[in-house]
């Protein structure tokens, strides 16, 4: 017998002849294949690719604006010498990031049910942030602890409730908690809302929020007996990052901590890391304004302060490139809540324009230095011509007083620059002109102040300078590379273009700006029809 009849003499091929076994082949190949198609088309989703994690760089780290300026050109605010728009800018889509990288990107929350209502209900009026994980304990205590720390992609907030201890000497901040827990129950924080700017950090200090899973073992620490008792909550926030800046200041700081402390109506206590008086005495009327008791400089402190409610970091819009912004979709205030505060913060009469017995105003920003006007007077004349009533003025006097000048004018005008931020004490349905000197502003100017000012509801006009009115011609000529192509300047990193487009001045040319006052002009006189 044959090899090849004694294979067709199996079980199988007793049953079967051989085309009977072939056809059955023929069979088990399609069904093969159907089985693994359909296998395919079930875990599709599973075998795809991770999405790719968009990373998000600093408003100010160097090249923020430089690189991304040339990808997202802003189509609302082009023109070769101006634009306008009447509307506001409102967005309700977010991006925030899901954070999983690291056990201490994690949020842990314990419940707590019987704070003060007030309190405790604020805590959970805006809608979080994504998470990777969320934990929830009780021990059936009438006191029971409540920890909640989120990363967003421009700040860090742990939001504590319970027995809250605060050492500032060690910069660190425990509480006891007495049922089980397994996730993280150490965070290291600096509390400024810039957090992926390096340079601003640098300058900001760390602090340790831990949770303490033995009560007696915090009572028993010599630096946790607490020395100081409060009966109101606490806020931990930086003075320092780039809090000297005027722009900083208001994004970085007044801004997050009016969301963060305003629903406290006053009974809150101010503890700041990295004292820095200039500041407090620049913004005295703001802290007075959120806070009843005077802030406590808590780096001094070698005594421990106790708290029922400790906030560690400041609030802020969730996406990295909203400045000088309040989303009514993550905080329960809005942009037109925090004018109307400093209106009150500042005691300021205009709520909104009101041409009825008057000539519009309009204020000429100089500046000292750099990005300065050279023709000052010419500007001024033109502005006279065209109907204003001006006003000159550098942001170098006290805040009170420029805040109360600001209010009294209807159109503010000025160089690409921080001056610029005191268009939130304008009057509603004012408009501001920024000016826009070469080398790619664009963008920058766009996120700093144009799309902030429409969110204000502010009118907003745009002029962008010709070579010619940059003294950086006189300086290096028409044809050099400076003048000619900004992107290669650029493409050397912030350093470079800091250096050089930053240090300009500007010469407007008279004619080719006078439309631009017009139109301001025509956009007042609209408003009060």
């Amino acid at each position: 017998m044959t090899e090849k009849d004694l294979l067709y003499n199996t079980i199988l091929a007793r049953s079967f002849s051989k085309n009977e076994q072939k056809r059955l082949g023929y069979g088990a190949f399609i069904a093969s294949i159907f089985f693994v198609f359909t296998l395919c088309t079930i875990f599709k989703p599973y075998l795809s690719p991770l999405p790719i994690v968009e990373s998000q760089l600093s408003v100010d780290v160097g090249l923020r604006m430089l690189r991304i300026s040339e990808t997202h050109k802003p189509k609302a605010l082009s023109s070769s010498n101006y634009t306008t728009s009447q509307s506001n800018i409102t967005s309700n889509t977010t991006n925030t990031q899901r954070l999983t990288s690291s056990e201490d990107d994690k949020l842990s929350v314990y419940n707590d049910t019987s704070l003060p209502k007030n309190h405790s209900d604020s805590f959970n009026r805006t809608t979080p942030t994504l998470i990777s994980k969320e934990q929830v304990i009780s021990d059936g205590n009438m006191m029971e602890e409540t920890v909640k720390c989120k990363k967003q992609s421009r700040t860090e907030v742990c939001e504590l409730n319970g027995d809250i201890r605060v050492h500032g000497k060690s910069a660190t901040i425990r509480t006891a908690i007495t049922s089980a827990f397994s996730g993280n129950t150490t965070w290291q924080m600096r509390p400024y809302a810039r957090k992926r700017d390096s340079g601003a950090m640098n300058n900001v200090r760390e602090w340790t929020v831990k949770l303490d899973k033995n009560a007696e073992r915090l009572e028993n620490a010599n630096f946790s007996r607490c020395v100081t008792n409060h009966s109101v909550p606490a806020i931990v926030f930086s003075l320092g990052g780039y809090s000297m800046n005027n722009f900083h200041a208001f994004a970085d700081i007044v801004v997050p901590l009016f969301t963060t402390a305003r629903r406290f109506n006053g009974e809150v206590q101010f503890l700041v890391t990295n004292k820095n008086q200039a500041w407090i005495n620049k913004f005295k009327e703001i802290l007075r304004s959120l806070s009843n008791y005077d802030l406590i400089h808590i780096d001094d402190e070698n005594e421990t302060h106790c708290f029922p409610t400790v906030i560690v970091g400041l609030k802020i819009h969730p996406e990295y490139f909203k400045e000088l912004t309040i989303d009514s979709s993550f905080s329960e205030y809005s942009m037109s809540d925090f004018r109307r505060f400093l209106r009150d913060a500042y005691s300021l009469r205009n709520a909104a324009v009101d041409l009825r017995r008057r000539r519009p105003r309009i204020m000429i920003l100089s500046r000292a230095g750099s990005r300065a006007f050279t023709n000052t007077d010419e500007i001024a004349n033109a502005a006279g011509e065209t109907g204003f009533e001006v006003v000159v003025a550098e942001a170098s006097t006290g805040l009170a007083s420029f805040a109360e000048t600001v209010n009294s004018c209807d159109v503010m005008l000025g160089v690409h620059g921080a001056g610029l931020t005191n268009m939130v004490f304008l009057p509603e349905n004012a408009v501001v002109i920024q000016i826009l000197p070469i080398g790619g502003f664009e963008w920058l100017a766009e996120t700093d102040f144009g799309r902030p000012a429409m969110g204000m509801n502010l009118r907003y006009l745009e002029y962008k300078i010709a070579a010619e009115e940059s003294s950086l011609v006189r300086k290096y000529g028409r044809d050099h590379e400076i003048v000619r192509d900004p992107s290669a300047v650029i493409k050397r990193g912030w350093m470079a273009f800091k250096s050089t487009y930053l240090v300009q001045n500007v010469t407007v040319d008279i004619n080719r700006f006078k439309p631009v006052l017009a139109k301001a002009f025509e956009l007042l006189q609209k408003q009060s029809m």
